[in-house]
C-alpha cells in the first residue's frame, strides 16, 4: 500500500524566542516554510541532517510510531505514548521537538522543567479523540454525578493520555490518574483499589476492552454521552455502575470491522489478527492478540519466520512493520486506508523549519501548558509513571 500525499495547511502563531546559547548556523537556514516546500525533498532531508548535527545535544527529537517514514528516521527515540512520556520525563535537553500530536507535546511540557522548550512542528496536529471530551463537559459530568453519589468519595477519574492538559489537571485535582493503552490494566486496578467506581474518558473502547479482560461485566459498565442529561443514564444506572465510559473513540481505529477479520481468515486460514485496544469490542473479541503499539511491535518481532499477520492499527506503523520484517507476511486489516491524518501533518519541511528556527533563535511552534494546569496535570501523570 502506498502512502498518500496530504494537503498541507499553514497557520500563523505567536512568535516565541529562545534564550539558550546554541551554535549559529553554518549555512543560510532562513527559509520560510513555503520555501522549504518548494525545495526537492532530498535537499530538505539533507538540510535536516545538517541541522541535527549543528544542534547536537541541545535537541531531543521524540517520534510517535504513527509518524511517516521520512520523519521517524530522524527521531532520537521512538515509541508509543507511554514510552515517550517516560523519556520526556528523563531528558535534560533544552529543546524537545515532539513529532506527534498536540496532547503529546503538552504532556512533554508538563513533564519537563521550565528551562526546557517543547516544540510541535505543526500546531494543527491535533487529535479528534482528545477533542471529544473538554474541561467544561467533564466538569458538568462530575457535577451531575454529585446529584446521585458523592463523586469525590466514590469515583476515581481516569483520563486516557489522548486528552488535553486541562483534563489531566482535572484528574490530578480529584486524586485521579492518566493511562495509556500500554498500562490501562494496571491503572484501572490502581483506581479501583482507591474507590469503587471509575470515570474513564475520552475513549470508550480502551476502557471497555481493558475492563472486559479484568472480569468486569456489561452490567458493571455504562456509557456517558456528554450531550445528554446525566449522560443518558438513570440514577439507578449510575449507582450500579463500576465503570462509567465516556462516549468517545479514535477516528482511525473505528474504521476496522469484525468482517475484515472474517475475510482475512477466509483468505489466509493461518493468519493472526492483531488489534489495538482503541478498536471496537467486536474487533478485539475476534482478534488473536490485542495490545498497544509497543506490544504489537514486540509480538511481531518475536514471531517465527513466515508468520502471517493482519493488523488493526494506524497505517504508517503497519507499513513500517512490513518493511522491518520481510520474514513475515503482513497485511493492513482494513481494505480502506486508515491513516491518522493529524499525525501525517508532521512532514520533513515542518521538521526542518522547526529546527532552523531553533538554530536561528527565531520563532517556532512552542507548546506551553498554562501554569494553572501544570501542577495538577503533573500529579496525575506522576501517578501513572510511578506504576512503572
Amino acid at each position: 500500500m502506498q502512502m498518500f500525499d496530504m494537503l498541507h495547511l499553514f497557520f500563523s502563531i505567536t512568535p516565541m524566542t529562545a534564550d539558550i546559547c546554541i551554535p549559529r548556523p553554518k549555512q543560510d537556514m532562513n527559509l520560510s516554510l513555503q520555501e522549504l516546500y518548494d525545495l526537492p525533498e532530498d535537499e530538505v532531508i539533507a538540510r535536516i541532517h545538517d541541522l541535527r548535527t549543528e544542534l547536537g545535544d541541545n535537541l531531543l527529537i521524540l517520534g510517535h510510531h504513527y509518524q511517516r517514514e521520512e520523519v521517524i528516521g530522524f527521531a532520537d527515540i521512538t515509541g508509543d505514548s507511554l514510552k515517550l512520556a517516560q523519556e520526556a520525563a528523563k531528558t535534560k535537553a533544552p529543546y524537545i521537538i515532539f513529532c506527534g500530536v498536540h496532547f503529546m507535546a503538552e504532556m512533554a511540557d508538563v513533564l519537563t522543567s521550565d528551562s526546557q522548550t517543547v516544540i510541535l512542528p505543526d500546531p494543527a496536529a491535533g487529535c479528534s479523540m482528545a477533542d471529544m471530551a473538554n474541561d467544561e463537559q467533564v466538569q458538568r459530568c462530575w457535577g451531575e454525578l454529585f446529584q446521585v453519589i458523592n463523586a469525590d468519595e466514590e469515583v476515581t477519574p481516569v483520563t486516557y493520555i489522548n486528552s488535553t492538559a486541562a483534563l489531566k489537571a482535572f484528574c490530578g485535582e480529584h486524586d485521579g490518574i492518566v493511562c495509556t493503552s500500554g498500562n490501562a490494566k494496571r491503572v484501572l486496578t490502581w483506581a479501583w483499589n482507591k474507590r469503587e467506581k471509575i470515570l474513564f474518558f475520552p475513549d470508550q473502547h480502551l476502557g471497555e476492552n481493558t475492563a472486559l479482560t479484568m472480569g468486569i461485566t456489561d452490567e458493571d459498565m455504562i456509557i456517558w454521552d456528554p450531550f445528554k442529561p446525566m449522560g443518558g443514564n438513570s440514577e439507578a444506572d449510575i449507582k450500579r455502575a463500576k465503570l462509567i465510559l465516556w462516549k468517545g473513540f479514535c477516528s482511525v481505529h473505528q474504521l476496522f470491522k469484525p468482517e475484515h477479520a472474517t475475510t482475512m481468515r477466509h483468505n489466509h486460514p493461518d493468519i493472526q489478527i492483531l488489534a489495538h485496544p482503541e478498536c471496537s469490542r467486536e474487533v478485539c473479541e475476534t482478534s488473536d492478540f490485542v495490545g498497544s503499539t509497543e506490544m504489537i511491535i514486540k509480538h511481531v518481532a518475536a514471531a517465527a519466520a513466515g508468520s502471517k499477520f493482519a493488523i488493526a492499527t494506524e497505517l504508517n506503523l503497519v507499513n513500517r512493520l512490513r518493511i522491518n520484517h520481510p520474514e513475515h507476511q503482513i497485511w493492513f486489516l482494513s481494505p480502506t486506508v486508515s491513516m491518522c491524518s493529524t499525525m501525517f501533518r508532521t512532514d520533513p519541511p515542518h521538521l526542518c523549519w522547526a529546527m532552523q528556527e531553533i538554530l536561528g533563535d527565531k520563532q517556532y511552534h512552542q507548546v506551553a501548558v498554562p501554569a494553572s494546569q501544570q501542577n495538577m496535570a503533573l500529579v496525575s501523570l506522576n501517578n501513572m509513571l510511578n506504576l512503572g
